[in-house]
């Protein structure tokens, strides 16, 4: 269908979701994010999808959520609404890869948007912050949750009580990044590696992305039981078959999802 906040390309397996408020610097307002869940949902459905990118603009990822939709609102409001609730469970409920190609600004909802990915691909030119302090609330998408579990208790603090920016080296540094690329090859970057994630059997891939999952939101001995069982699985799949078989013949696997 036909977006009016994003830009949707799929090419070699790959669907490449550009965020498009360049006015706003991508700030994101109630019809980009439904735009972007019914974006996602449809790659996960679609067979020809093997992975995601989400990326922005050279100047913002995403500056934040859109404050003018906020502002004048009530607590009440706020709480019947229930606002950022089903979007994060949207997102985070999408079972194929996705990965964050971030240039310039990824603040506020735009940082926890990228930590909603499964890994981050940042140019030199990167800035990730929480900033929401500085507008007399806090975090509301997982901006203190999923920031300390990335980057531990001091950081996560420090940024969400003084709002201040953490520069791509420092994210990369303390885990929030996987990667640093110049600001001109972050995209050609995220989608290289989308590629090869592309080439994997998709079974294995969305085993993988739930196995390192689990190992933030469970104790070890949970986390490694549903390691084993997912790995166990997996040896029911003519995939598995095929990767080994090709691994022994020296050979590429030829995967088809079953």
């Amino acid at each position: 269908m036909a977006f009016q906040t994003l830009i949707v390309d799929i090419q070699d397996g790959v669907q490449l979701i550009t965020l498009n408020r360049p006015e706003k610097l991508n700030a994101l307002n109630a019809e980009l994010l439904a735009e972007l869940c019914e974006a996602l949902e449809e790659a996960d459905a679609n067979d020809k999808v093997r992975c995601i990118v989400i990326s922005g603009s050279d100047k913002a990822f995403a500056a934040g959520a859109d404050i003018s939709e906020m502002a004048g609102k009530s607590m009440v409001e706020m709480m019947t609404a229930n606002l950022f609730a089903r979007v994060t469970a949207r997102i985070t409920a999408i079972r194929k890869p996705i990965i964050a190609a971030v240039c310039g600004y990824a603040l506020g909802g735009g940082c926890e948007l990228a930590m909603m990915c499964d890994f981050i691909i940042a140019s030199e030119t990167a800035k990730f912050g929480q900033p929401e302090i500085n507008l007399g609330v806090i975090a509301g998408m997982g901006g203190t949750q999923r920031l300390a579990r990335f980057v531990g208790k001091a950081k996560a603090m420090d940024m969400n009580l003084t709002g201040r920016f953490m520069d791509a080296k420092e994210a990369e540094h303390c885990g929030l990044v996987s990667r640093i690329v110049p600001a001109k090859k972050v995209r050609e970057e995220a989608l290289a590696a989308a590629g090869k994630i592309a080439e994997k059997g998709r079974l294995a891939a969305q085993a993988a992305k739930q196995a390192v999952n689990s190992a933030f939101e469970t104790p070890l001995a949970e986390g490694l039981a549903i390691e084993r069982h997912l790995f166990h699985a997996l040896f029911a799949t003519d995939d598995q078959k095929e990767g080994m078989a090709a691994f022994i013949e020296s050979r590429e696997p030829q995967f088809r999802d079953r």
